[in-house]
């Protein structure tokens, strides 16, 4: 079996078919922690969308995180690595994004997730110059008697997609992963910062 023909699908088809989810947030809280609040807040009123165009996008959005919590299935392993910037970029105000970063303590205490946090005392690092994206990885087929398919990145741009696996591409952005895994705080620590954004935001 192979998953190349759900490339045409989108990252919903890739999602639930893969084992684990590597994903890295420069900019915003993945797609697959967002709060409904949080989703709406990123189309802003010069969106080129209509309303119901933005709540259609938005359902997508949210209908995409029960693979997070299915039952069979197995659900994939999400690890999230997010710089610190994402989180104290407001997005729908204080309220939304308090609720948002709470969404994202309540995710990580999922046995199938993992939220580490980049502080932006690293200074530079290659995720800023990579961007966001997310490694799907994939299991290997029934009985163990074929290999995994090879892994995907994926990256979204404001005009489209970008779906890289050639091997020379997944080479660039494993290195990029080991960086970040290097950089980021452990889970715990994370959990801490995160709690500390929150008050910060509520005492400016």
């Amino acid at each position: 079996m192979t998953y190349r023909w759900l490339i045409g699908s989108g990252p919903v088809g890739l999602e639930s078919a893969a084992a684990r989810l590597r994903e890295y947030g420069e900019n915003l809280i993945p797609g697959l922690l967002q709060t409904r609040a949080y989703a709406l807040g990123l189309f802003r009123p010069t969106s080129r969308l209509s309303t119901e165009e933005r709540e259609r996008a938005v359902e997508v959005r949210l209908q995409r995180q029960i693979l997070l919590t299915r039952r069979l299935p197995q659900p994939p392993h999400l690890d999230a690595v997010l710089s610190e910037a994402v989180l104290r970029r407001v997005v729908g105000g204080p309220t939304v994004m308090s609720e948002q970063l709470a969404r994202l303590l309540e995710a990580s205490e999922l046995p199938n997730v993992s939220v580490r946090i980049v502080p932006l005392a690293a200074g530079p690092h290659p995720g800023a110059v990579a961007g966001s994206f997310v490694v799907l990885d994939f299991p290997a087929t029934k009985g163990g008697r074929a290999a995994p398919e090879p892994s995907v990145v994926y990256s979204e741009s404001l005009t489209g997609a970008l779906y890289l696996d050639k091997p020379d591409e997944l080479r660039a952005y494993e290195d990029v992963w080991k960086g970040l895994d290097a950089l980021a705080l452990g889970q715990a620590d994370s959990r801490d910062m995160i709690k500390r954004i929150v008050g910060e935001m509520w005492h400016d």
